[in-house]
């Protein structure tokens, strides 16, 4: 949150007045700026210079919008409301980083068809991806029950010896498990394969 100008006068190693004097020069706009222009009479006013600017760009700075801030937040009581409520307020006003979840993910991709009747579009089918999944080419009119999962497989799962290379389906509950691979062509290799040579209930 420094300048370059800030941060050199912050780590500088001048050994004479004449070196600190030079370090200061590309800060004169700021420091007049912080009210702080004044005169070096020995090498120790560097680390009260650098105080004062760093107490200038981190609260005094700031404190002016923030305080308007505050005065726009009274509006209709939303800042009484904020310190009643700081557990439910916290998450609109600090960032804070969770773990990436299924339905973040869906929510943040477009799925891009082709034009339908194409052969494209025929490539790109979901029904496939359905009847593997739930041995269905449509969803029922009371949809499915219990819905469509996604499961992983992960090396060493007790469930296998060895890790499979092809996505598994359990339609009994509408699970598809797929296997973790070391690039994306090698997962969509197996998974077309096994698109292609599944045909669900009955069908040979």
């Amino acid at each position: 949150f420094l300048s370059p100008a800030v941060f050199s006068l912050l780590i500088s190693q001048s050994t004479t007045l004449e070196d600190l004097e030079k370090s200061k020069e590309p800060l004169l706009d700021c420091l007049a700026n912080a009210g702080c222009l004044r005169p070096l009479r020995s090498l120790r006013d560097r680390d009260l210079l650098v105080h004062v600017i760093v107490m200038f760009q981190v609260i005094h700075r700031v404190q002016g919008p923030f305080q308007r801030f505050c005065e726009g937040l009274k509006t209709l009581g939303v800042l009484d409301k904020m310190r009643w409520h700081p557990d439910s307020f916290r998450p609109l006003f600090c960032y804070e980083p969770h773990m990436l979840t299924a339905d973040q993910v869906d929510d943040l991709f477009n799925i891009h068809l082709s034009p339908e009747g194409s052969n494209r579009r025929a490539a790109e089918e979901m029904v496939k991806i359905l009847a593997f999944a739930t041995g269905a080419t449509a969803v029922p009119p009371i949809g499915f029950s219990p819905a469509p999962s996604i499961e992983f497989i992960h090396r060493g799962d007790d469930d296998f010896s060895s890790t499979p290379i092809f996505p598994l389906a359990n339609t009994c509950v509408n699970c598809i498990r797929l296997p973790l691979h070391v690039s994306y062509q090698l997962f969509k290799e197996k998974f077309d394969f096994a698109l292609g040579n599944t045909y669900g209930f009955g069908r040979v």
